[in-house]
């Protein structure tokens, strides 16, 4: 058991029998009225966001989710293949379980899949991913002086705004958590 008083982001919960990953959490002390901690949490099985609130000090369980480094095979159909990268065992994916993921994953990838007690949770993507652009209107020569923006296909299928320098080719950096152009790699 943990207490709501130890949240931390990252941290792995049980709640109302689900597992849940907290996101932001906001300790808040009013002028009248008890303490209470405001969390945003992720559930881990269907990937919903809910905001709840806790009493302050109260326990809740930990979940210790288990992480084991895997290579993204191929996709057949809506199932996609992983492999243990020690073991060389193989996990097989539907498509609807890594929904997000999917707009991220290139083949030969290294990501962690998440399991707890057995069950396979999902895929934790790094923080930034490497992709090739496949598609976008190319840049015109003098265009850059008003920093604007324009869609480009990545080979993931992926469609981000891009600086109007980026060309078709160029291998940018990509934030999985919010599907946007960091750089160029």
């Amino acid at each position: 058991m943990i207490s709501v008083n130890d949240f931390r982001t990252g941290l792995t919960i049980e709640v109302d029998n689900g597992i849940w990953q907290v996101l932001d959490f906001q300790h808040v002390k009013p002028g009248k009225g008890a303490a209470f901690v405001r969390s945003k949490l992720r559930n881990l099985r269907n990937g919903n966001i809910q905001e709840k609130t806790f009493r302050a000090g109260e326990k809740v369980s930990r979940a210790h989710i288990e992480n084991r480094k895997m290579q993204y095979l191929y996709a057949s159909g809506d199932t996609h293949t992983f492999m243990d990268t020690n073991t060389y065992e193989q996990l097989e994916l539907q498509g609807n379980q890594i929904e997000y993921e999917l707009k991220f994953l290139r083949e030969n990838m290294e990501v962690n899949i998440m399991t707890y007690g057995g069950e396979t949770l999902g895929v934790e993507l790094p923080n930034n991913v490497e992709l090739k652009v496949e598609e976008t209107e190319p840049g015109i020569k003098g265009d850059t002086a008003s920093g604007g923006t324009k869609p480009a296909l990545l080979e993931t299928g992926l469609s981000v705004q891009v600086p109007f320098f980026i060309n078709e080719g160029d291998v940018l950096v990509i934030s999985t958590s919010d599907g946007k152009y960091v750089s160029r790699a």
